[in-house]
């Protein structure tokens, strides 16, 4: 993190004659990247310097929102974290950089954006996934998973759950196996009837949380909470007494493994 002030600097050195106000001088601006260790700077966390400090492209979530999910990443009492990214866009660069030797694993639903992403950004780690769900659906699916016992909290799981129209079945045996640090949902899209939605995103990250079998909480960040289907779905799955932050379109939960909840889970217990 030396390493990436330093060269932060340097490269404001050069562009501060232009006066260009880029999203790398906005986070330092607000000291936002401060040196922590004295690691070698990492080649993505190079790249990223690079990128933002000469494009005028900035990632979808403002500088409050980021910080939300930085703090985390900062104030962690152990390292590296396990990250996993639902949606490749112009932030990934700066979410791989501020996990430097950590495990950030990026999931988007649109192959060519995968190829066209991957091509000026190939040391970020990234699937294509498919999604079973349609955006029009979200109202039926949240009246009705409870009809389905494999959606329910005490029997939940993801891969190859196919009764479970919420669980998400297609992902690489990597997102299975890892356990996560971070959850961010950022996608699939979510703002026309036959988009994807986030139904399932958000589900399987509840469920991925309730399954943590290593000490801590699971965080979990979700972004555009003014749109109907992600506040809802949030409030059934993520849970509101999880709900530890939220700053302009994002909120921040902490949700503890199942095993840890007092009094557990039974058949009859539900998410929230």
């Amino acid at each position: 993190m030396a390493g990436l002030v330093f060269a932060g600097v340097l490269i404001g050195s050069f562009l501060r004659s232009g006066g260009d106000d880029s999203f790398l001088c906005s986070l330092a601006s607000k000291k936002l990247i401060r040196a922590t260790s004295d690691y070698p700077t990492t080649p993505a966390q190079l790249q990223a310097i690079v990128h933002y400090a000469t494009s005028r492209i900035t990632p979808q979530q403002n500088i409050d929102e980021i910080t939300v999910t930085l703090d985390v990443l900062r104030g962690r009492s152990f390292s590296p974290a396990n990250f996993l990214v639902f949606g490749l866009g112009f932030d990934s660069l700066m979410w791989s950089a501020l996990n430097p030797r950590g495990k950030t694993v990026f999931l988007e639903e649109d192959p060519s954006w995968v190829e066209k992403v991957l091509k000026d950004a190939p040391s970020l780690h990234a699937h294509t996934v498919r999604y079973r769900t349609q955006l029009k659906e979200a109202d039926e699916l949240l009246n009705s998973y409870r009809k389905e016992p494999t959606c329910s909290p005490a029997r939940a799981y993801l891969d190859g759950n196919y009764a479970c129209p919420l669980a998400l079945t297609g992902l690489p045996g990597e997102v299975y196996a890892t356990e996560w640090d971070l959850i961010m949902i950022d996608a699939p899209r979510g703002y026309f009837a036959e988009a994807p939605g986030r139904m399932g995103a958000i589900f399987s990250a509840a469920v991925m949380a309730r399954a943590r079998k290593g000490s801590g909480v699971t965080h979990v960040f979700l972004h555009d909470v003014d749109r109907k289907v992600e506040k809802a779905f949030a409030e059934e799955f993520l849970c509101r007494k999880y709900l530890v932050k939220g700053v302009g379109r994002l909120w921040h939960f902490e949700i503890p493994p199942a095993s840890n909840v007092t009094g557990g889970q039974d058949e009859n217990s539900w998410f929230c």
